[in-house]
């Protein structure tokens, strides 16, 4: 037996859960023209970031994407990441 004491391996530090904005604040609406509310959800590389970073509910989380989606359709968010020019 070796004097040195055990490490633990692998613990993370308890985050406390995150509230979904949407559900804490009824008065915020989530639109597809509203690409600057939009862009809080979406990665540099053009990704949409998942529910554990964003914190919304498995519910706005599927409105976030389908609201993502529609502005991309429409040229209002860009596919991919930042535009090299």
């Amino acid at each position: 037996m070796s004097n040195r004491p055990m490490r633990r391996r692998g613990r993370r530090p308890m985050r406390s859960p995150r509230v979904c904005q949407f559900c804490a604040d009824k008065t915020v609406k989530l639109d597809y023209k509203n690409t600057e509310q939009l862009k809080r959800f979406i990665t540099e590389n053009g990704k949409i970031r998942p529910r554990r970073q964003t914190g919304t509910c498995a519910k706005h989380q599927r409105a976030v994407a389908l609201a993502v989606k529609r502005a991309r359709h429409i040229a209002l968010l860009p596919f991919s990441g930042e535009v090299l020019h």
